[in-house]
């Protein structure tokens, strides 16, 4: 993978994870309206600053995949992208104090290691 689409894929993936930061912060703050007032709408929703950013990180993300899509195969670009799964557990654990079971890391470890596999084959 070149250093651009290297850059494409990175800027995807944290973008996506950026938009999962702020969904969740948003998701949360609409939780505690929906209990204070026991309506949820549509308006409500978008009236929350968190989740429009998220909304906002994903589009960029999106953008940023489709442009690596159009430099790289769909078979190494799509695997590529599921590093977001191992930057959201790291958010997790370091923003919301989740746990990480050793399951899971070790999941991560082979997820990390499939990715570094599928972009160095060509």
């Amino acid at each position: 993978m070149k250093p651009v689409e290297l850059l494409l894929l990175l800027f995807s993936v944290l973008s996506s994870v950026g938009g999962q930061l702020f969904l969740k912060l948003g998701a949360d703050k609409l939780a505690s309206l929906l209990q204070e007032t026991s309506q949820g709408t549509l308006g409500t929703a978008l009236r929350i600053p968190e989740l429009l950013i998220g909304l906002g990180c994903y589009a960029l993300g999106a953008v940023a995949y489709i442009l690596l899509l159009a430099r790289v195969p769909l078979s190494i670009a799509g695997p590529s992208v599921s590093l977001v799964y191992v930057f959201s557990v790291l958010l997790g654990y370091f923003v919301f104090r989740e746990t990480i079971p050793i399951g899971r890391v070790m999941g991560l470890g082979l997820i990390m290691a499939g990715v570094v596999l599928v972009i160095s084959q060509k």
